[in-house]
Order: structure tokens, then sequence, then C-alpha cells
């Protein structure tokens, strides 16, 4: 592989750990948004209007930011029915020829992300409930993780070329 792609992957790969590892915390906002509205529920009783909802964005953006770190572990659900039982190069050629399946659909997915949030902004796209928060932001950050999903796939497609050509990326 060139030098310029084993750039692209190490420099995509440190980008998707960063964001992975600093998305790990999200789980703890989270949960104490969680907490915060059982207690004021409970021992207050003055449920949160924003709780649960603000709660399901922090779970969205923890997964979608993580999503890309989390293909880049390999910790993925894969069928591995015959995949298991076969040698590194083999796995890797059959990767980098059905990746592109799943480069295929981050396009589409990024596509309508992008569509999406240039909606949100431009007529102030609110959720339909009491709160009624913006929905800018969250989509925003979802459209984010789908992009550093979709450059973690290239990068994966050129890692598992190299495996497969039996000179793997350090």
């Amino acid at each position: 592989m060139t030098k310029a792609i084993r750039t692209y992957v190490k420099a995509v790969e440190a980008v998707n750990r960063a964001v992975g590892r600093a998305a790990m915390y999200l789980i703890w906002a989270m949960l104490a948004i969680l907490l915060y509205s059982s207690i004021s529920r409970t021992a207050f009783d003055t449920p949160l209007l924003w709780a649960v909802e603000m709660a399901q964005f922090t779970m969205a953006a923890y997964y979608l930011l993580g999503g890309a770190y989390s293909m880049q572990l390999g910790s993925h659900v894969r069928m591995d029915l015959f995949y298991a039982k076969w040698s590194p190069r083999r796995r890797a050629a059959v990767d980098a020829v059905t990746i592109f399946f799943l480069i295929f659909y981050l396009v589409l997915l990024l596509m309508g992300g992008i569509s999406s949030t240039q909606y949100a902004i431009q007529y102030g796209q609110k959720n339909y409930s009491a709160w009624a928060p913006p929905l800018a932001p969250i989509k925003i950050v979802m459209t984010f993780g789908i992009f550093l999903m979709l450059l973690q796939a290239v990068a994966m497609f050129f890692r598992d070329l190299a495996m497969a050509r039996g000179k793997p990326i350090e």
C-alpha cells in the first residue's frame, strides 16, 4: 500500500479511537439524566418533561459516535458460520469485497442524514413532544457519526486489501 493510504488508515483510526473513547462517557451522562429524573419524580413529585428525550438523544449520540470505533475493534456482530475457520488472508479478501455493500449503505445513509440535517436547520425543526427540543443538534451528531463510520469502512477496505495481499498495514 502507498504511504498516502497507510497515512489515511492511521489518521482515520486515530480520530475514531479518540471520538469513540470520548463517546463511551456518554453512557454516564445518560445514566445521570435518568437518575436525576427518577429522583425528581419520586422524591420531589416533579416529573421532568425533558429527561427521557434527552436520555434518548444521549443514547443515539453514544452508539453513533462509538460505531466507527466499535467497527475498528471488530466488535460488531458477524455471522461466522464459515468465517471463523478461514485463514486471516481469506477473511480479509472476503471482507474487502463485501465491505462495498456496507460502504454503499453508509453513503445512502449519509446522504439522507445530510438532507435531514439541512431540513432541520433550515426550518428549525422541533420534536413533537411537550418539551419540543430542536432536532438539528442531534441530527448533526448523527450525521457526523455516520460520516465517521463511512471513513472507517474505507479504512477497513484498505486494511483488508493489504492483508489479502500479504502485506498488512501495521
